[in-house]
């Protein structure tokens, strides 16, 4: 269900010709079948190039030579100022103590519950330039060898970054109106299309996929994973602007607008050719920054930008390249935004987030920004260590849905469930449990797995035989296994990798495919809501003192199979593990930005 909250900052744009309801079950259907083609099987893997040369990697970065350059300070450690002594110490929970012990302040929908922040932080060329240096911008150069790349804020598949951003604002000092590319690599706005003032403020950013980066490696399955990394990113914007005391929401923004409002339709930079498919950016989403001060986005957008003066073109992302993957092209026709977005979500709607407990602060001293700055990817975990219960129970928590970043910037209801194999938790048995993110996924799950297994017949409630478990997660332990059978089940569904084995606990996310059975677009949403979570527990298990690590690779039927699950309308859509890092000594590591560290010595 895709929806709109239709709040002061919020705006619907409809525009473009009506789709029919023939085309959408159509498109549906496409995007279903999309889905099943692209699974992964223990008798094949969905199709994906032979081979990689490494050196002719599509380029991690675009740029748009000519258009005027505005570089933004790297100004993020300014603002803790703005908070009392100590800064925050974890941006993930509603109530925050400092080390002071102080009480600080995130954004609660259009309300807080908490402290203010001692000063309001007004949107400008520094707040901004902290918002996207926290989202997107670079976090690290790693180097081994010859080899050099960089690493960024917001999560990406392989480290490939399809995820392009723009700015459009209007009224913000030092920043003229209009539409910019955010360079990431030089930490930068470049001007694509500037307007004359007209004295309103608004501030918004656009979110579009280079599909091509992650189909060089990853073929027909890169549709799914760019879309796992456009949910990454909504994460790290919404996480970032919390930090600020602002909101992220997101807009009901036709595709084909949005493309127009980013520039992404323009012949002149976009040619159409036969190699196109490489250089084109697909729209994702609108976000509006709710911050003090701003107001709408307006509806006419597409419109005032047309008149604008354009500047600058496109670097090319791959001049030779060597496949090409027509299922990903018909996946995002078929999966886009159409002018009159079906059963858009009301304002009401939006308050009815579970009644839940507010979460714990974390035992940690690292403050939020340090937490998201030093956020990796796991690459090998430690199999002699485990994980404290309390930790385990904590992160969990933290992945429902509360009216808290980064849940407030979600587009749809959430449909997203997590199966999960414990393997090395102090005090709990290893085995397959089930955390159900929704009073309706905690009525219903548990009778839809293992109908016809008698291994599951012994299911239990955690709560029930453990008084330390909160009994809202509504964690249920299906069966308990010896932990080299959960080993072997983590390790082989997981397409045989040690990460998602050696590790504390893995998962896979389970959704609901109700939604996108009916209607094509609630399929991004499905999948942004994943890669949503995944960010929740990247930085949670920074935060723990641990590590993450997202797998976009798993055996889809297989997995089903192992959780007693039958038909198609549960679908396991990303797996993640967490566990005790083994940090790798060769590779090193490098400043972010080392040509402007005379800015912050």
């Amino acid at each position: 269900m895709i929806f709109n909250r239709h709040k002061p900052c919020s705006t619907r744009f409809n525009q473009g010709k009506h789709r029919t309801v023939s085309d959408t079950s159509q498109n549906a259907a496409l995007l279903l079948a999309y889905h099943a083609r692209t699974k992964h099987r223990f008798e094949a893997y969905a199709e994906g190039p032979g081979q990689l040369d490494w050196d002719a990697q599509p380029a991690p970065f675009r740029h748009y030579p000519g258009a005027p350059v505005l570089e933004l300070p790297l100004a993020a450690e300014r603002f803790e100022q703005c908070y009392p002594p100590g800064g925050l110490t974890n941006p993930l929970h509603s109530r925050t103590a400092s080390k002071a012990g102080s009480s600080l302040w995130i954004p609660s929908g259009r309300g807080c519950r908490q402290k203010k922040p001692e000063s309001e932080i007004p949107p400008d060329l520094a707040s901004l330039g902290a918002l996207l240096e926290l989202s997107l911008g670079i976090s690290a150069w790693k180097t081994w060898g010859p080899s050099r790349w960089a690493l960024r804020n917001n999560p990406s598949s392989g480290n490939l970054h399809p995820v392009e951003a723009y700015v459009l604002s209007a009224g913000l000092p030092g920043i003229p109106d209009g539409l910019h590319h955010y360079d990431p690599e030089q930490h930068a706005l470049e001007g694509r299309a500037r307007r004359p003032a007209d004295g309103e403020r608004w501030l918004a950013v656009g979110l579009s996929s280079a599909m091509w980066r992650e189909a060089w490696k990853y073929g027909e399955r890169a549709f799914r994973y760019c879309q796992l990394d456009v949910g990454h990113a909504i994460g790290t914007l919404s996480y970032a602007a919390a930090l600020l005391g602002w909101e992220v929401e997101a807009q009901a923004v036709p595709s084909e607008t949005l493309a127009h409002c980013l520039g992404l339709d323009r012949p002149d930079d976009f040619p159409p050719s036969r190699y196109a498919y490489t250089e084109t950016e697909e729209p994702e989403i609108l976000l509006a920054i709710c911050a003090p001060g701003l107001g709408e986005v307006p509806v006419d957008l597409a419109d005032r930008l047309a008149a604008a003066n354009w500047q600058g073109a496109p670097t090319r992302i791959d001049a030779s390249p060597g496949y090409r993957w027509p299922a990903i092209d018909q996946a995002a026709a078929a999966s886009r935004m159409p002018p009159q977005p079906q059963m858009l979500r009301s304002a009401a709607k939006k308050a009815q987030f579970p009644n839940l407990p507010e979460l714990p602060p974390h035992p940690t001293t690292a403050g939020a920004m340090q937490i998201i700055r030093q956020r990796r990817s796991g690459q090998r975990f430690d199999p002699k260590c485990t994980l404290d219960k309390a930790a385990f129970y904590r992160m969990l928590d933290a992945t429902l849905p509360r009216p808290l970043a980064p849940f407030t910037a979600q587009e749809a209801d959430p449909a997203i469930h997590l199966l999960l194999f414990v393997l090395r938790v102090d005090g709990l048995p290893s085995g397959l449990y089930l955390l159900p993110r929704t009073p309706a996924g905690a009525a219903e799950l548990p009778g839809e797995l293992g109908k016809s297994d008698d291994r599951f017949a012994g299911r239990c409630p955690v709560a029930d035989v453990d008084p330390d478990c909160p009994p809202h997660l509504n964690l249920t332990l299906l069966v308990a296994l010896g932990l080299p059978e959960v080993q072997r089940l983590a390790r082989t569904l997981s397409c045989h990798q040690d990460i998602a084995a050696t590790s504390a606990f893995s998962l896979g996310m389970l959704g609901d495919f109700s939604a996108p059975s009916q209607d094509a677009y609630a399929y991004r949403a499905l999948l942004r809501e994943a890669g949503l979570i995944g960010q929740v527990l990247y930085l949670e298990a920074e935060a723990a003192g641990i590590r993450g690590t997202g797998i976009g690779c798993f055996f889809d039927d297989p997995v089903h199979q192992a959780f007693g699950l039958e038909g198609s309308r549960w679908q396991s859509v990303y797996h993640f593990t967490v566990g005790t890092p083994v940090t790798d000594t060769r590779i090193e590591t490098g400043q972010p930005y080392p040509q402007r560290q005379k800015e912050n010595p």
